[in-house]
């Protein structure tokens, strides 16, 4: 085993445990090295080819069909990151993610602003955050978006497979809050929220926040 992959294989160990099934916990090291690894290619089939030919069909079923509790892994990221960057002088970052996607089946998916594109555009929108300090920003959560055009249609939001517990209409300020009282439970720690004027508009984020300490 190259240097890198031992590097690589003692920092995911605490996230791989947290994957219960030994296949999922084999595969999920060969699916980080292809996408963090060479190769501009990142489907699951040039992925296998460079790194598993043997094993296609495992890896294929860990992303495409294996199901599993996120949970665990956001808590055990939250135990990561809070000991890389946090303390009471880190900031924890709220901002929008847009990907854009054609057509509209993807869950999320409709016209709306693309803060990648600056303009609005057919795109999946993301709340995102960041625990930095000293310059170093590490990621602690992401959580889709879904605007009315999907909520007001629940025969939609079945057919996408969307779980239950998220079919209800919530504002992006909403689910900042959640993820902020998510992390703070977790244990992460910080002194300051920053986020941009779409959700320092929101009279019951900033509410939120001052409730929050």
């Amino acid at each position: 085993m190259a240097e890198q992959d031992v590097v690589l294989a003692d920092w995911l160990k605490p996230f791989v445990e947290k994957l219960g099934h030994k296949k999922r916990r084999q595969m999920c090291p060969v699916y980080i090295s292809g996408l963090i690894g060479p190769g501009d290619r990142k489907s699951i089939e040039p992925m296998a080819e460079r790194l598993a030919p043997d094993h296609y069909d495992r890896l294929h079923h860990f992303i495409s069909d294996g199901i599993w509790d996120a949970g665990p892994l956001e808590a055990e990221l939250a135990v990561q990151a809070d000991k890389i960057v946090g303390a009471s002088d880190a900031f924890l970052v709220i901002d929008d993610t847009g990907l854009p996607k054609k057509g509209d089946h993807s869950v999320g998916v409709a016209p709306q602003y693309a803060s990648m594109l600056g303009k609005r555009a057919n795109c999946q929108t993301l709340v995102s955050l960041t625990l930095a300090r000293d310059e170093v920003p590490v990621p602690v959560g992401l959580r889709l978006f879904l605007p009315e055009s999907w909520t007001s249609d629940q025969d939609r939001m079945v057919k996408a497979g969307v779980p239950e517990p998220m079919r209800i209409s919530r504002t992006k300020p909403e689910i900042a809050l959640d993820e902020i009282d998510r992390l703070i439970a977790a244990g992460v720690r910080f002194g300051t929220v920053l986020a941009d004027a779409g959700y320092g508009l929101s009279a019951a984020f900033r509410q939120g926040l001052s409730a929050g300490g």
